[in-house]
């Protein structure tokens, strides 16, 4: 009788992708990704062809690294929506708490476009961030302040002297808006005095008073003129005041009115920063930065009716330029708007979204790139009319590209919200808020863990980290904190 074979024991299986399984076979329940790294054709010639690409495109300003593959990250609205077909609309919103960055991220583009010929344009410079940068480039830095310059808001020359060699519907489109923009700038005055709008009647009569203004005044007429055309009751102006033929009764109607503007010609809370006529026009052939650093921040109602009066003057005066290039007269530029502070002017007073929504909305028309900053969602929701919430909110909504930098935990419902975020991205953000470390051998704090460090969001892609880097150029204009320097 045969003798039985035992059977042959089972044959180990071959290691996964995981490595060898089963007990003691040491697999591994996370595998990281592979980091990216990129180069020149000539530097990685032998490695053709390559294993993998890389998922950041290489196209606009050079920012940093990605804090993940190490590869070098280009980004700019501009870039991405002209020439990558990546965002909708050229802008850019960007949020984090102070310190951590923003003002540097946002001037390391403007630098980087102005090297591709796309002029910034910083209307309203409050700490400064951007002056230096702009003088560093060649640009024109306008001083403004108690004392130090006035911005006439009832100044529409630029667009005038457009108008003039222009002719047609192109020339009526640009008075036409020139004269929106003045209205605007006005019933934002008047609402950051009074901490509410102007009633639509009250509008209605600046308005008209604007008409008889033009018709009437042979140059630039400033806020005291207005005032005068109001307290005059022409017939024009009565007609809307609807008093009903009644001196007494349009007399009644405007008091309102007509103390609010003169409360704009320097005895006001506002000073008289906006009753002359405007020190330093505006030039659309070079880099802008509007100065308000010399406006103290217990001004907040100053500040807030400095910016928003400045982003009016300077988009009328970039409105000019395009009509005179639409017309052949001029050549096409292209702007980097950069709108910075924006929670100071949302806060003044209620209704002031929807002036800074008429203002932001048509950049991508206007061939105008847009960088608007602020600290948190929160500056954005603490509005106390609900209607103005959800418009703040649909800044971030509408935005081309959110840049995050370091951001408290309690902010990641608010922004996940309008920026579909994964967990893993909210609690890097979350991090980067982290306050820094004490270095005891050097007997001061050590420097923020997020500092530099962005997440770049497009819709609904995975986000960028990244770690903005400096070149030794960059140090000189990038100084925030200078005033606090040992001489």
């Amino acid at each position: 009788m045969a003798k039985k074979k035992t059977p042959a024991a089972p044959r180990p299986p071959g290691p996964g992708s995981r490595g060898w399984p089963g007990r003691g076979g040491g697999s591994a329940a996370y595998v990281e990704a592979a980091p990216e790294w990129r180069g020149t054709t000539v530097q990685v010639c032998g490695m053709w062809p390559f294993a993998a690409g890389s998922g950041t495109p290489m196209v606009g300003v050079p920012l940093g690294r990605d804090l993940i593959s190490g590869a070098a990250v280009c980004c700019d609205p501009i870039s991405w929506f002209q020439r990558a077909n990546l965002l909708l609309n050229p802008s850019a919103f960007v949020l984090g708490k102070p310190g951590l960055g923003k003002s540097t991220v946002v001037r390391r583009m403007a630098l980087g476009l102005a090297g591709y010929g796309t002029y910034p344009m910083v209307f309203g410079d409050l700490k400064p961030d951007y002056a230096d940068l702009v003088d560093a480039l060649g640009g024109q830095v306008i001083t403004l302040g108690r004392g130090r310059g006035y911005l006439n808001p009832l100044d529409t020359s630029i667009a005038a002297d457009a108008a003039a060699r222009l002719t047609g519907e192109a020339k009526r489109a640009l008075i036409a808006d020139a004269h929106g923009r003045r209205l605007n700038a006005v019933s934002a005055l008047l609402t950051i005095s009074r901490g509410e709008p102007p009633s639509d009647r009250e509008e209605t009569i600046i308005a008209a008073a604007l008409t008889v203004l033009d018709d009437r005044h042979g140059g630039t007429p400033v806020m005291a003129d207005l005032l005068r055309v109001v307290h005059e009751a022409p017939e024009l102006v009565r007609s809307v005041a609807l008093d009903r033929g009644s001196l007494g009764r349009y007399r009644d109607i405007t008091e309102s009115l007509e103390s609010s503007l003169t409360g704009l010609l320097g005895q006001g809370r506002l000073g008289d920063m906006f009753a002359h006529p405007t020190s330093v026009p505006m030039h659309t052939d070079r880099p802008v930065c509007f100065d308000v650093s010399s406006i103290d921040d217990s001004e907040v109602l100053l500040q807030a009716a400095a910016l928003l009066s400045c982003w009016t003057y300077g988009f009328s005066a970039v409105a000019a330029s395009q009509a005179l290039a639409d017309a052949g007269l001029e050549p096409q530029r292209h702007y980097f708007v950069i709108l910075d502070e924006l929670w100071r002017v949302l806060r003044a007073g209620r209704g002031l979204v929807d002036r800074v929504d008429a203002l932001t909305r048509l950049n991508r028309q206007r061939g105008v790139g847009m960088a608007m900053i602020t600290h948190t969602m929160s500056d954005l929701l603490a509005l106390s009319a609900e209607e103005d919430r959800m418009k703040a909110k649909g800044f971030v909504e509408r935005a081309g590209m959110v840049i995050c930098g370091g951001l408290p935990g309690a902010e990641m419902p608010q922004l996940n919200q309008v920026v579909a975020m994964s967990g893993v991205e909210q609690e890097m953000i979350s991090g980067w808020s982290t306050p820094p470390a004490w270095d005891a051998g050097a007997g001061r704090e050590a420097p923020p863990p997020g500092r530099g460090k962005f997440l770049i969001k497009v819709g609904g892609r995975p986000g960028i980290p990244l770690q903005v880097e400096l070149t030794r150029a960059e140090l000189a204009v990038n100084d925030t904190n200078r005033r606090w320097a040992s001489t």
